[in-house]
């Protein structure tokens, strides 16, 4: 395999992780800790996933509750979460918060399912333009001859073709899973 293809396919799946993880934050019906992956709270004055410095564990699979492993952070996390737009209201108690998950109106879920789509897009767009790069550079190097840059652009466009077919795959399991009432 070329060198070229090969640094496009590793770029591809790049794209597709970061899908991946975008739609892990995407909020279903069920508590999901990965919702508050791209929270951040000020922490000393430096911007921190709370993750790291809280547990955050899924109760009866209805609710999130946070421990920070330090109590004075409570608030703070809590100012986070409702500054975050996630539609969750989280609720400080004494050394934990915890956030009652409400189920997902139709038009939300809908709303969800279309933000879903949109990082698909996005993600296809960034293959696109990984195969657009690829090409170039192949069409560039003089060392490979007519015959061999028509096959390896050939061969880009069935790696960016399966790249696509795997977003699809990804995003339509996620839509299922978010249009599941």
């Amino acid at each position: 395999m070329n060198e070229h293809l090969e640094k496009a396919e590793l770029k591809m799946m790049t794209a597709i992780e970061n899908l991946e993880s975008n739609l892990a934050t995407i909020r279903t019906g069920r508590a999901n800790s990965q919702i508050l992956d791209r929270v951040r709270v000020d922490y000393y004055g430096e911007p921190t996933p709370i993750n790291q410095i809280a547990r955050i564990s899924v109760v009866e699979g209805t609710q999130l509750v946070i421990k920070p492993y330090d109590r004075s952070t409570v608030k703070s996390i809590a100012h986070a979460i409702q500054a975050a737009n996630l539609g969750l209201n989280p609720q400080a108690e004494a050394d934990q918060i915890r956030i009652l998950v409400p189920q997902l109106t139709q038009d939300r879920r809908k709303q969800l399912a279309k933000d879903a789509q949109k990082f698909a897009e996005e993600c296809k767009v960034a293959v696109r333009n990984v195969r657009r790069d690829c090409n170039d550079a192949i069409k560039k190097d003089k060392e490979i001859s007519e015959d061999i840059t028509k096959e390896l652009l050939n061969d880009t466009q069935k790696l960016t073709d399966k790249f696509i077919k795997d977003i699809e795959t990804i995003v339509n399991e996620k839509k299922d899973e978010i249009l599941n009432v």
